[in-house]
């Protein structure tokens, strides 16, 4: 089935009211591979090319490896 084909005719609006009460919820198997970066470090980890994400746990085990 195409979306074009779907019917949402019964489905009810989504609205502020709806978003605004909305939660994310990650499964726990999921959660322990999310992070918030602030925009700039990932902006800087991207800007330097692909593999930007193994960069950053290279940052994070040396920091580790550094602090005991």
């Amino acid at each position: 089935m195409q979306d074009d084909e779907i019917d949402y005719s019964d489905a009810p609006p989504l609205t502020d009211a709806f978003f605004e009460r909305a939660v994310l919820r990650i499964p726990a198997a999921e959660a322990q591979d999310w992070i918030k970066l602030d925009p700039e470090i990932a902006s800087w980890f991207r800007k330097r090319g692909d593999g930007y994400q193994d960069r950053i746990l290279a940052v994070l085990r040396e920091h580790m490896r550094t602090q005991g």
